[in-house]
């Protein structure tokens, strides 16, 4: 074992070098796979399509390829899934992650040779960067989780498909797969309640060292945990010291996950995607995560208050600035081009460039013109939480335009797991962090548009509930922190009533 833990120390320490050549040079790197993904695809249907021969520079990219969502690539992704050859990219992809749409129904976002091994490289870079900063590799000899979507695949005119946590578990590297838990046969389970029991008998006797998933699933999975042994995560699980996360900030469950485990633990967070493997936290003392630029994408930035204008500024990585709200905007070697993935992310370094993500460019409160983002709205809940021992499951917020009385407002909806006394002054603490974090908000109050928030108590996993309602319980399904209409909210009240 201790041969393992060495290994992984070597291993950790060339990856830190190889990662310090790209990202010392990120501008350089950028141009080289903005070049390398253009010559690649220049035979294609798009390269044909929007003049990739003529393309030299950046401008000449932003003159001929639009930025697009899924919606406006969908005639390519069409005749991908058809089965056809060199339409987005050369050939045709090896997978399709398939994902859950809103207008188009399911999306097939493809994945190619090519793009792949990034996908599996920056996970386990991540966990090496961790190793190399904090020493800390003994957690390489216990057994390891990673609550995930099922690994069994379809077929679609010979292109397999299935999630994409689904797809990467036949790359798990070899040297893992003793340590790697759940078994096949659970992982196969499609039921997300079934699978989580199953997942608890299985580890429950086992040295879990590492635990994975989204932060909602995973304490479901903590939970069950808790009532099986009526003890803490952190009993059962003596040597548990590393949590490696993604898709939704930390930050609000993260007084919960303690409470859980019944002491801190060390995380790591990770920004992976259908359409790409983006960032990881590179370091315990920084703020952010690092961005990959040496990984078969090519980034473009829109500020995030110019994204609905008329032909917004494009920016490359040596224009962006610290601290402020980018769409993010992505050419990839999987075939996707100048596409809008919905994400919102800041930069906290530029040296090296790292990230936060702070919301969804379509996830936002504008119902007055305030324009408030997830980042902000988890902010400031995390300072009303502050030094109290309040604790909360999940939230969403909405905009409430038509109230019964009284002057429009944002409704709260949080599920608490330790609810405050005093609801009222709770409810201000959240409405004063807000005001710091928003000034359009802060006019709005003022200028009496707006009352101060009002907080809802939603039942005990009534998110869930909600969740299991609409078919994405579990997996990677994510709930929306923000919404601009209250399709969310108005079902988490109905059902409170019920």
């Amino acid at each position: 074992m201790r041969i393992k833990v060495l290994a992984a120390k070597l291993l950790a320490r060339k990856a830190h070098k190889d990662t310090q050549k790209w990202a010392s040079k990120p501008e350089e790197i950028q141009q080289k796979v903005f070049k390398s993904l253009i010559k690649q695809a220049s035979g294609t249907l798009f390269g044909n399509d929007h003049h990739f021969t003529a393309i030299k520079t950046h401008n000449d990219f932003v003159k001929y390829v639009p930025v697009r969502d899924y919606e406006a690539l969908k005639s390519y992704v069409d005749l991908v899934v058809e089965g056809k050859e060199n339409i987005l990219w050369k050939g045709k992809p090896v997978y399709f992650a398939k994902t859950s749409g809103t207008t188009s129904g399911a999306k097939y976002i493809p994945l190619t040779k090519e793009s792949i091994p990034f996908h599996i490289q920056a996970a386990r870079n991540a966990i090496l960067s961790y190793i190399h900063e904090t020493g800390k590799a003994d957690f390489v000899k216990g057994k390891m989780i990673f609550l995930q979507g099922s690994p069994i695949l379809e077929e679609k005119n010979g292109i397999k498909l299935g999630r994409l946590s689904g797809i990467v578990a036949h790359y798990v590297p070899k040297y893992l797969l003793k340590n790697r838990m759940p078994s096949w046969e659970t992982n196969c389970i499609e039921d997300w309640e079934t699978k989580v029991n199953a997942i608890v008998e299985e580890t429950f006797n086992e040295n879990m060292t590492v635990i994975s998933g989204i932060p909602a699933w995973v304490q479901m999975y903590f939970e069950k945990l808790q009532q099986k042994g009526n003890k803490k995560v952190g009993e059962i699980f003596n040597n548990f010291n590393l949590f490696i996360y993604g898709g939704v900030n930390f930050e609000p469950y993260r007084a919960k996950f303690e409470n859980l485990i019944g002491r801190k633990v060390d995380s790591i967070e990770l920004f992976p995607a259908s359409e790409g493997f983006f960032a990881y936290q590179d370091s315990q003392k920084e703020i952010g995560m690092l961005l990959l630029l040496n990984s078969g994408i090519f980034y473009e930035f829109i500020k995030a208050d110019d994204f609905f204008t008329e032909n917004p500024k494009r920016h490359t990585i040596g224009e962006v600035e610290l601290g402020v709200n980018y769409a993010l905007i992505i050419s990839t070697n999987a075939g996707l081009w100048a596409y809008n993935i919905g994400d919102t992310v800041q930069f906290t370094s530029l040296k090296p460039y790292r990230v936060i993500v702070s919301g969804r460019i379509k996830h936002f409160i504008s119902a007055f013109g305030e324009h408030v983002i997830g980042k902000e709205v988890e902010c400031a809940l995390k300072e009303a939480m502050e030094g109290t021992t309040i604790r909360v499951n999940e939230f969403t917020v909405a905009p409430q335009i038509s109230p019964k009385e009284g002057l429009p407002f944002h409704e709260w909806l949080i599920e608490f797991e330790n609810e405050p006394d005093d609801m009222d002054a709770f409810a201000l603490k959240i409405d004063i962090a807000m005001r710091k974090q928003n000034v359009y908000y802060d006019d709005l109050i003022v200028g009496n548009v707006l009352r101060t928030l009002v907080v809802t108590k939603v039942n005990k996993n009534g998110f869930q509930d909600y969740m299991k309602s609409i078919g994405k319980l579990g997996g990677q399904n994510k709930l929306p922190r923000l919404s601009n209409d209250r399709k969310i909210a108005d079902v988490l009240n109905q059902n409170k009533k019920t």
